[in-house]
């Protein structure tokens, strides 16, 4: 498969990215596509749908072999459970599926055709294989079962983030940044309280510790070289 395109989104690396895409609506990326796709024919009617599933490539990880089970976070990373029955990264063809919000489908000058999507789950420069327009009349199941992953459905740490540290980030990405962090970044078998942690979203070092079920920022650090 070839890619048709490359999101661009604030998470450089793979540390603090939410585990399923819609969980933090305020998370924006924009697709990029590759030369041949630049003509708007190729998005004609694209626009007409509020959602879409994206199909990518997990590229970080393509040199690991995937395993036959997993220890899904969510349960707290000591029981296993089946690679299919789960939404690990390590897969066996590396292929990864979002379904987000389709903001806007635009054309720039300089970059050709380019959409705008949010509720995503995708480091940055992630290749995108495919788009597919999401159909809720056949996509849409209410009366689907969640598996073991509906008992953490609703998991969410409290997040106290001081003005002063928050000042510091552009203020249209406070709420996904919070967003971020309230969906516990950290690997499900960290539980030291006095342990510093850090994310780097949006060219910015934020480093927290957690406590009791409250995660607190403590440090903010701007990475100068972070470009979008």
């Amino acid at each position: 498969m070839n890619k048709i395109g490359t999101i661009r989104t604030d998470f450089p690396a793979k540390f603090g990215i939410p585990r399923q895409s819609g969980l933090v609506e305020e998370l924006k990326g924009k697709i990029y596509f590759e030369p041949q796709y630049h003509n708007m024919d190729a998005f004609r009617g694209l626009d007409g749908y509020s959602h879409i599933w994206l199909l990518w490539q997990f590229s970080e990880n393509m040199e690991k072999t995937a395993p036959i089970s997993v220890k899904p976070p969510r349960l707290g990373g000591n029981t296993r459970m089946g690679v299919f029955a789960t939404r690990s990264p390590f897969r066996p063809n590396h292929i990864g599926l979002s379904c987000v919000k389709l903001e806007a489908v635009e054309w720039e000058e300089k970059s050709g055709p380019v959409i705008t999507v949010s509720g995503i789950d995708l480091m940055d420069r992630t290749p995108i294989l495919d788009i597919k327009p999401y159909l809720p009349y056949v996509d849409c199941h209410p009366e689907a079962t969640g598996g073991f992953g509906s008992q953490v459905k609703d998991y969410g740490l409290k997040v106290v983030f001081p003005a002063d540290l928050l000042a510091q980030i552009p203020i249209e990405k406070h709420k996904a940044v919070i967003g971020v962090l309230e969906q516990d970044p950290r690997p499900a078998y960290h539980k030291d309280p006095e342990r510093k942690y850090g994310i780097t979203f949006a060219g910015f070092d934020v480093r927290f510790y957690v406590k009791d079920g409250v995660l607190t920022v403590c440090e903010i650090e701007q990475k100068k070289d972070f470009m979008i």
